[in-house]
């Protein structure tokens, strides 16, 4: 390479870098990508090629490090959130139940930094309704909401952590990206709320790899590890159970994705959990809000064992346009079935569904229906879907050793319907309006369990 070549690859490099310092995402991909194409047309060797990516890397470490006051290792600080309100009306058509009209709003505020040596750390404040364990004790706010309830004379509301992990990333380049998490993350694993609520972060470690297996084909594996309680010394309310013991969740799953042509994309996979020490779960020591599973009458542990295996399956068509739509305009039809391999009643679970449209972006909408059938110990209901549930009346056998009576409770042991419409007035504004229909697989003797759960949210996100 001649001197004066040199000189203005150097250049480049060096503005792409400058240009980063203002724009911080894209840093990455303004110097790698001008630099690879300096390959490309024989400008710099791949030896010289590494040197200017190494350079270009330090002078923006340290460019961003003065600019933003941040140490040299902190090369990006991004924040997010959103805010959403919320009319909720929860009703049955049984008469011992009265309808609930409630008003609602979950805020997330939530940062993340970035390290070199491809490291992130993440954080997240939300709010959410406190929680108390069955004795009464505050023990957060609830796992499967960060929705706070407009009551109590205008109180002042919680805030809660609601992530906080460290991610590794060492590998990116290639066909191959791998990564590891530890702490309290969103869900790893791509699963509907038939599986896991869409508002719990689970608290471990996840590992996570996908593989290009051409520009078609891409295969992603994820294994991941939960703890679901820590129970220190004991707890006195159950005897029986092993303070040794914690309980956990050990999971993976395998995707296969597709993309046939521009039109036609598809997924398919399989995943499988084992609830580990499950013994130690007990409605009588943990504050379960959801119900459903099949428990011991006495001391409200779990009678069966949860060692679901669950196969998926997507199927989406791209349409080139569609009325009153901003862009190309996707179908998508899904399933999606499941099978505690741990119980030998009421243990399968599945849903399906159709997909109209993609909201998110200014002047698009989004219809959803689905039919699901969830039986009662298919899963672990504390995981499940809360929005998603129907009315328990007196007598209900699936209640026994919860401490509870009767009452409106998501989870388990339903079916029925939903139906979702979403619309994007610009990026940052959606209004969704939803409604599910459901009826009790196990109801009580003589009692109406069906019930109904509408909702009208806006949200604002930045």
């Amino acid at each position: 390479m001649n001197k004066e070549g040199k000189y203005y690859a150097r250049t480049i490099a060096t503005i792409a870098a400058t240009l980063a310092v203002s724009a911080t995402p894209v840093h990455g991909q303004s110097a790698d990508g001008l630099i690879d194409k300096l390959v490309e047309k024989g400008i710099l060797t791949v030896k010289e090629a590494n040197e200017l990516r190494e350079e270009s890397d330090k002078n923006f470490n340290q460019a961003y490090s003065v600019k933003s006051g941040m140490p040299e290792w902190v090369t990006a600080l991004k924040f997010n959130g959103d805010f959403r309100g919320r009319f909720e009306e929860s009703g049955s058509a049984n008469d011992l139940y009265h309808t609930r009209d409630r008003f609602r709003y979950r805020m997330r505020f939530g940062v993340t930094a970035s390290f070199v040596d491809s490291f992130d750390v993440g954080m997240r404040l939300a709010s959410g309704n406190p929680q108390t364990n069955p004795g009464g004790t505050l023990v957060g706010g609830q796992p499967i909401t960060a929705n706070t309830d407009l009551n109590s004379l205008e109180s002042r509301k919680f805030v809660w952590i609601d992530l906080a992990y460290a991610k590794w990333t060492p590998l990116a380049k290639g066909p191959w990206t791998v990564s590891a998490t530890i702490g309290k993350m969103e869900n790893p694993f791509q699963l509907s709320n038939m599986v896991w609520d869409y508002d719990i972060n689970p608290e471990g470690g996840a590992f996570q790899v996908a593989y290009n297996l051409s520009d078609q084909h891409t295969l992603r594996g994820t294994s991941a590890f939960f703890v679901l309680d820590e129970l220190n010394q004991g707890v006195g309310a159950v005897p029986s159970i092993d303070a040794d013991k914690d309980p956990s969740v050990f999971g993976g799953q395998l995707i296969l994705e597709s993309k046939w042509s521009p039109k036609i994309e598809s997924s398919i996979g399989v995943a499988a959990f084992n609830i580990v020490n499950r013994d130690s779960l007990s409605a009588l020591v943990q504050p379960f809000y959801n119900s459903g599973n099949t428990r011991n009458p006495t001391t409200g542990q779990l009678v069966h064992n949860y060692e679901p295996i669950i196969g998926t399956g997507a199927l989406t068509y791209n349409f080139d346009s569609a009325p009153l739509y901003n862009g190309v305009f996707p179908v998508k039809v899904y399933g999606e079935y499941m099978d505690n391999l741990g119980a030998s009643e009421n243990h399968t679970g599945w849903r399906a569904g159709v997909v109209i449209g993609k909201a998110g972006k200014k002047r698009t909408w989004q219809l959803d229906y689905r039919y699901q059938r969830l039986e009662a110990d298919a899963w672990f209901d504390a995981l499940v879907d809360d929005d998603n549930g129907g009315f328990y009346a007196p007598g209900n056998p699936q209640l026994h050793g919860t401490g509870k009576s009767s009452g409106w409770f998501g989870g388990t042991n339903v079916r029925g319907h939903l139906v979702q419409a979403t619309y994007s007035f610009t990026d940052y504004l959606n209004m969704t309006f939803t409604y599910y229909l459901n009826e009790l697989i196990i109801g009580a003797p003589g009692q109406k369990s069906d019930a109904s759960h509408f909702m009208v949210d806006a949200m604002w996100r930045f």
